[in-house]
């Protein structure tokens, strides 16, 4: 019976070292923030002003009141025919 304990315990613990091994290998997701400008009409995560509800609702493309979430950093750096996207909703 000690033996049988024992095999089982070093199973048990060979199964849970492999999942902490497994997990520790998932790398992070990156820190998103809101970019305001950016989407195609219909192609917005949220926030698409009056009369709209959320995502999928902005009438245009690079709608100044519309955001897309992007990887943190790269937002001011994404350009459109219409200007650099924005930390803050843009004027129409």
């Amino acid at each position: 019976m000690s033996t049988r304990r024992t095999v089982l315990s070093v199973m048990a613990l060979a199964a849970l070292a492999q999942g902490a091994a497994l997990a520790a290998d998932k790398p992070a997701k990156p820190a998103m923030e809101k970019c305001y400008g950016v989407s195609l009409a219909g192609q917005n995560d949220c926030a698409a002003g009056p009369g709209t509800s959320c995502a999928g609702t902005s009438k245009v493309d690079y709608q100044g009141n519309a955001w897309k979430k992007v990887p943190a950093g790269t937002c001011v750096a994404i350009k459109t025919p219409k200007g650099n996207g924005s930390l803050t909703p843009l004027k129409a």
